[in-house]
C-alpha cells in the first residue's frame, strides 16, 4: 500500500493535493498493481491514451468506473474530504453543513453522502472478510433487542398532523422499528424493518444458532428463542436490567448514540433512507478504536457500489 499518513484534514489535503495522488492511491487500495476490468473480472486489460481497456468487452475504464465516484464531476480530492468528514465525525454531518465546508450545494452535498453512506454496508473488517456471515456461534452472547425512530404526532407541522388526523391508519408511517443485533464486546449491526418483515426471521438470518440469544420479555423473541443454544431474558417490567451475564446493556447503549445521530444532527430520516444511516452508524461504531486513515481507508476500499440520483430519488 502507498506510504501516506495523515491524522487530520490538513495533513489529508496535504497528502492528496492533486487528482493524480488520489488515482494512484485509489488504484492501489482497489486493485494493488493488478488492474481488474468491472465488466469482465477474467479480462486481460490493455494501458491505452484514454485509460484502460477490457479486452474480452472492448470497453474503456479507469479507476472511479463502477465506483461511488463513477461518472462524477466532483474532484477526487472533495471526495475524500467529504469521506474523511463523514467518516471521522462522531455523531455524523448535515448535508448543510458538508455544503458549506466543500463550497458545494447542499443538494450536492446530500448526493455525496447518500452515495457515501450507500457503501457502508459493504465494510470489510479482520474479523469479518465479506460481511456476510451471522454474529455469535458457540458459547458467544448476542444481544438483540429494537428502537422505535420517528417524531410524535405533537411535533409535526400543522399540515402533517391534519394528514394523520384524517387518516388515522397514517399515524405511525413516519416511525420505522430498527432492530439490533450486537455480538457481546464485538461487532454491531443494525437493520431498518420493513412492514413486510418477519423479525423472528431477520434474527436467524443475523445470529447463528449456536449462540447464546439475550433479549427482553417481548412476545416477538420468545418462539425464535428456543432454535437457539440458550436464550437469556431479563424483564424489563420487573425493573431488571442486569442479572449476571443476563443484560441487554450494549445493545440498549448503542440505541442511545443512534438516537443521539438522529436527533441531535439528522432531526428525521424518513423510513426509505433508514438503512442507510444504520449502516453509516454501524460503520462508525465498528471502526472506533482504529485510526482515521485505517477508517478512511477500509471505505475506500470498499466503495464499489454505485448509486445514481434517479435510484436514489425514485
Amino acid at each position: 500500500m502507498i506510504n501516506i499518513e495523515f491524522k487530520s484534514i490538513i495533513e489529508l489535503i496535504k497528502a492528496f493535493p492533486d487528482e493524480a495522488t488520489c488515482i494512484s492511491h485509489l488504484e492501489q487500495l482497489r486493485w494493488n498493481g493488478d488492474v481488474v476490468s468491472p465488466f469482465d473480472a477474467t479480462s486481460k486489460v490493455y494501458t491505452t491514451a484514454r485509460g484502460y481497456k477490457c479486452k474480452n468487452t472492448g470497453k474503456y475504464f479507469n479507476v472511479r468506473t463502477s465506483t461511488l465516484f463513477d461518472n462524477t464531476k466532483i474532484e477526487l480530492q472533495t471526495w475524500f474530504i467529504a469521506i474523511y468528514l463523514i467518516t471521522g465525525h462522531k455523531k455524523g454531518i448535515s448535508s448543510l453543513q458538508l455544503g458549506r465546508d466543500l463550497n458545494v450545494t447542499q443538494k450536492t452535498a446530500w448526493f455525496m453522502l447518500q452515495r457515501i453512506r450507500n457503501c457502508f454496508g459493504l465494510e470489510a473488517t479482520e474479523t469479518d472478510p465479506d460481511n456476510n456471515n451471522k454474529l455469535g456461534g458457540s458459547g458467544v452472547i448476542v444481544e438483540v433487542d429494537e428502537t422505535i425512530v420517528g417524531g410524535k404526532v405533537k411535533n409535526m407541522n400543522n399540515k402533517k398532523r391534519k394528514v394523520i388526523a384524517e387518516n388515522k391508519a397514517d399515524r405511525h408511517n413516519n416511525k420505522t422499528v430498527v432492530l439490533g443485533f450486537m455480538e457481546r464486546g464485538s461487532r454491531l449491526r443494525l437493520q431498518a424493518v420493513k412492514p413486510t418483515d418477519f423479525v423472528p426471521d431477520l434474527v436467524k438470518a443475523n445470529v447463528d444458532t449456536e449462540s447464546v440469544l439475550m433479549t427482553d420479555t417481548a412476545n416477538t423473541y420468545v418462539k425464535v428463542g428456543k432454535e437457539y443454544a440458550h436464550h437469556g431474558v431479563v424483564d424489563h417490567s420487573k425493573k431488571e436490567y442486569a442479572r449476571g451475564v443476563y443484560y441487554t446493556n450494549s445493545i440498549e447503549g448503542c440505541f442511545s448514540l443512534f438516537d443521539r445521530m438522529v436527533i441531535g444532527i439528522y432531526h428525521n430520516i424518513s423510513p426509505k433512507h433508514m438503512q442507510k444511516y444504520a449502516d453509516e452508524f454501524t460503520f462508525r461504531y465498528n471502526s472506533r478504536k482504529t485510526s482515521e486513515l485505517l477508517r478512511f481507508n477500509i471505505l475506500l476500499a470498499n466503495c464499489t457500489n454505485r448509486l445514481t440520483y434517479k435510484t436514489l430519488t425514485k
